[in-house]
């Protein structure tokens, strides 16, 4: 008999749960090195602060149905030179900005760090 047709019927299934259970750690793992190498590059570059107009915002929700759902805020903001930056943003901050507000835009590499709006002093 081969090797295989003398494997018990628990031995194959902690075998099963072996590599399942090494699968969930490997993507766990991916994960904070992912995490910890986008930390380390924002990390490293320069506070950056420029003219920026809020060109777009979106969500993206995670989950639903029966499961818990998540929402992450996005905003776009387009630099003076026409480039785009979108950044991930909290819920506070997707509320306070609108399509088309000028300001200071701050970030250090994919990390937003704040908006100064321009006050229009013709408004109330």
């Amino acid at each position: 008999m081969d090797q295989l047709g003398e494997l018990s019927f628990r031995e194959i299934n902690m075998l099963i749960g072996g590599v399942i259970f090494a699968i969930v750690m490997a993507a766990f793992l991916f994960n904070v090195m992912k995490g910890i190498r986008r930390w380390s590059f924002n990390n490293s570059q320069p506070l950056e602060s420029e003219s920026a107009i809020v060109k777009s915002r979106r969500t993206n929700v995670v989950g639903g149905s029966n499961d818990t759902t998540r929402t992450d805020y996005f905003v776009t903001f387009e630099l003076v030179n026409g480039d785009r930056m979108e950044f991930e943003v909290k819920p506070e901050v997707f509320g306070q900005l609108v399509e088309d507000d000028q300001g200071k835009l701050l970030y250090q590499g994919t990390r937003y760090l704040g908006f100064e709006r321009q006050k229009n002093r013709g408004t109330i």
